[in-house]
């Protein structure tokens, strides 16, 4: 699950901003929590370069660089330990499709790389993306899927977003939908998820 999560909460996380750095504290409905941190490394008018680093409750710590541009657009690879898993490798885009003062959609895709540290189990792949809509940066909406041909399964999300509280230096967001796992030795139903989430910028 979390060559799923994780990947997409960076990118979620990710917000182009004139301070340069960002933080983040996630607090899940399934009583886990996920850390994010953003610090600005060189910047000039349309790019960023920057430093990523995370660590959920579950242990699992991921570092990574990130580039992002001013309209909406960013590239980013990240390497993430896992204990009892083993290690991942993930590259991750965004392309900004529509931003204006009352729409925002944006495309993101990903591709893990699963390197499970038992011997018996070989390493695998995770692709996956989503669609991310916001109305006057308040609501929101984010369809997602990943699949993982190795265990030829695939995991859908379907997830609304409301913004709390919002100002330049920080942003309250809920997050709020449903998660589903389909696979030939493993089905879920549509089980709620959720989250709230405190970024701070400077």
């Amino acid at each position: 699950m979390w060559s799923i999560v994780l990947p997409l909460a960076l990118l979620c996380a990710r917000v182009y901003s004139q301070n340069h750095n960002a933080a983040s504290m996630t607090i899940n409905s399934d009583g886990s929590s996920l850390y994010a941190t953003k610090l600005g490394l060189a910047h000039n008018d349309n790019n960023q370069i920057s430093a990523l680093l995370s660590k959920s409750s579950t242990g699992a710590i991921s570092k990574g660089l990130a580039l992002d541009n001013v309209n909406g657009h960013g590239l980013s690879v990240s390497q993430t330990n896992i204990p009892g898993f083993g290690s991942q490798l993930t590259g991750a885009g965004k392309l900004n499709l529509i931003n204006n003062n009352v729409h925002k959609l944006d495309a993101n895709a990903f591709a893990t790389k699963n390197m499970p540290s038992i011997p018996q189990v070989p390493n695998f792949n995770t692709v996956g993306g989503n669609l991310d809509y916001m109305f006057k940066d308040r609501v929101g909406a984010t369809l997602g899927a990943a699949k993982t041909p190795f265990l030829d399964r695939m995991d859908y999300s379907a997830m609304g977003k409301l913004n709390l509280f919002n100002s330049p230096a920080s942003r309250v967001d809920l997050n709020a939908g449903f998660s589903k796992v389909s696979s030939p030795s493993f089905n879920t139903n549509w089980q709620p998820a959720g989250g709230l989430t405190f970024t701070k910028f400077w």
